[in-house]
């Protein structure tokens, strides 16, 4: 079968390219899918550079997650079948023609949702949706969050909106305000701007942020840690700036503020079964309404992956660059 593959391990742009592969096999317990699409994320082309915490044994093929059809089913699998929508995250290989997965995880599509969304459904909005959980926040509260225009920060803004929390979303460039204004998305403001500190303490007025997203690091942590209200949490998603996190120690003192870090693989290893079932089921029901926009940038074959893997690495796109086996571009 057809795969984007890499051999060895580097800059995804020249290391990655289309080869084949033998078709694997479902063992017991697993199926095996054919691909409709599968998207390039951030952790893939880690992955690839080999700087990730999964290190796969090369040749290596891409992917953790994408949408198909059952294909295959290993012994033992019940309650799926052969010609079966569904999608699958937190597998491998899934940038090929065909790939495995194990049935615990995967989740069968309704037709209501469309391909492009099912392919990039699970990952990074249901890693959103459990850091909304985890900030333990209630309809009506305020919480903050920077690098919001990333897929993450996009999925939380709109779970928030769904779930009656206001989300306030920083974003580095004036451009991306209108860019999360496209996506039914307020509440966003620029960092650019002088006084976009004053900007967010004139929307919240007299009620407080009670919780607050860190993904840049750096003196932005000090920035929301200064912005939170008193007891409140800040949560340390992940560091776009590599530094340390800088926070005033009088600011967590005299704000009694909770800081913690959020990894979603060790959160989604520890939430009971029912819990994570709840909350995949709230996400079917909410993008099968049209309440959670997905938006794809662009669709590349299988061979093309290292152009697919530029586009995905561009400043400034506005979704998720998606490969499709057996498509031409």
């Amino acid at each position: 079968m057809r795969a984007a593959i890499h051999t060895t391990f580097g800059d995804p742009t020249q290391v990655l390219h289309g080869g084949d592969v033998p078709q694997p096999a479902p063992a017991a317990g697993e199926v095996r899918i054919r691909t409709v699409l599968a998207p390039i994320h951030n952790h893939d082309l880690w992955t690839v550079r080999g700087q990730y915490g999964y290190k796969p044994e090369l040749p290596a093929v891409g992917g953790s997650e994408g949408t198909g059809v059952i294909d295959a089913l290993g012994e033992g699998v019940d309650g799926l079948k052969v010609g079966q929508r569904v999608s699958a995250a937190s597998v491998h290989g899934t940038w090929a023609e065909y790939f495995i997965a194990p049935a615990r995880m995967v989740i069968p599509m309704p037709d209501s949702i469309d391909d492009n969304t099912a392919a990039q459904l699970i990952a990074m909005p249901l890693s959103a949706l459990m850091l909304l959980e985890f900030l333990q926040v209630k309809p009506g509260q305020w919480i903050l969050q920077n690098a919001a225009n990333g897929a993450v920060g996009k999925a939380l803004a709109m779970l928030a909106k769904a779930r009656g929390v206001h989300c306030i979303n920083l974003v580095r460039r004036d451009a991306g305000v209108a860019e999360m204004a496209g996506l039914g998305i307020d509440h966003t403001i620029s960092t650019a701007q002088s006084d976009w500190m004053a900007q967010v303490q004139a929307k919240v007025g007299k009620a407080s942020i009670a919780a607050a997203v860190d993904s840049v690091g750096g003196r932005a942590s000090s920035e929301l840690m200064t912005l939170l209200g008193d007891g409140g949490t800040l949560v340390s998603f992940g560091s776009m700036t590599g530094e340390p996190m800088q926070l005033s120690s009088g600011d967590v003192i005299f704000k009694q503020a909770t800081v913690k870090g959020f990894w979603g693989s060790k959160v989604s290893q520890a939430m009971a079964p029912e819990d994570k079932r709840r909350l995949v089921g709230e996400l079917l029901q909410l993008a099968a309404r049209g309440g959670l926009s997905l938006p794809v940038d662009g669709v590349f074959g299988l061979d093309a992956v290292a152009a697919a893997a530029k586009a995905s690495l561009e400043p400034g796109r506005n979704g998720k660059v998606l490969l499709r086996p057996l498509c031409a571009r």
